[in-house]
């Protein structure tokens, strides 16, 4: 398995826009994002780095592979 990137809140969040989620509100310091079709939301924090623990869930939760997030982010 590849090693995690290092991202911030909005780099994740462009990286997740890619993949064809959607952002549907902010509250906080928190993006909340859906995609039809999936039940699961994400609630991206905007930090100047997303914890590499943080960024392995969002990943697994939106149903994508390390790599494939990769290639996106």
């Amino acid at each position: 398995m590849p090693p995690l990137p290092v991202l911030s809140g909005s780099e994740a969040v462009r990286a997740f826009e890619r993949a064809g989620w959607v952002v549907v509100r902010q509250r906080g310091s928190h993006v909340i994002m859906l995609k039809s079709g999936h039940i699961a939301s994400l609630s991206i924090p905007q930090h100047k780095e997303v914890a590499p623990g943080t960024l392995r869930t969002l990943i697994r939760n939106s149903g994508l592979t390390v790599e494939d997030f990769i290639k996106l982010a």
